[in-house]
């Protein structure tokens, strides 16, 4: 398979919309944390350097820096959450013909389905980093760009509940108990606080936006 993040943005699209499995939702969600981490990024690129916004100067620079670096990891993850469910499909198709046989399969698809939790919740994780960051550009970047900023955040939630969303319908097959509570655990916080940090910024925007 192509590495997806190297696609052009109408290969992608098109192979998304075609009937391939991959890149389905939780790639397509590793996507748009990648683009939220590019607005965030961009609009605090635009804030440094102006005198107007010279007591968020280093906050900006900080911003970048870590935005850089998700954007970085979530392009990666378009490509790692398409692979994550292979290992699955592949112990599907191991023989089960003797006892010995389907125990192996069955101990396979289940080390599958944990890694197809693992990368999305991951993803999620990062997508979260990049909401909160979102925020603050809202909040306190170039007054010309919190629109941007907004659509960043707006991003960054949208990229965690697709990315949650993922991991559940993975867990559902998972006999182990307490990985089951410990990824259930993780998602609902990242659920809950992602529609309080949206929330924040469109709070934010409006203030600005009245300004």
């Amino acid at each position: 398979m192509q590495d997806l993040k190297h696609m052009t943005v109408a290969q992608l699209c098109d192979l998304t919309a075609s009937d391939a499995p991959v890149p389905g939702g939780g790639s397509v969600s590793a996507l748009a944390g990648a683009f939220a981490a590019a607005l965030t990024g961009m609009v605090a690129k635009l804030t440094q350097g102006k005198e107007k916004y010279a007591l968020v100067e280093e906050e900006m620079r900080s911003i970048d820096q870590e935005a850089e670096a998700l954007r970085l990891r979530l392009l990666e993850d378009i490509q790692r959450d398409s692979l994550s469910f292979d290992g699955y499909m592949k112990a599907l198709r191991l023989p089960k013909g003797t006892e010995e046989e389907i125990k192996t399969r069955q101990e396979a698809m289940q080390a599958g389905l944990k890694e197809a939790c693992t990368v999305p919740l991951s993803a999620a994780k990062d997508a979260h980093a990049v909401l909160k960051l979102a925020v603050a550009t809202v909040a306190r970047g170039n007054l010309n760009t919190y629109s941007d900023a907004l659509v960043g955040a707006m991003l960054a939630r949208t990229a965690i509940l697709g990315a949650v969303s993922n991991v559940r319908i993975n867990l559902g097959g998972i006999k182990d108990e307490a990985f089951r509570a410990e990824m259930t655990t993780a998602c609902d916080r990242l659920e809950k606080e992602a529609h309080q940090l949206e929330r924040e910024a469109i709070t934010a925007a409006a203030a600005r936006g009245d300004a």
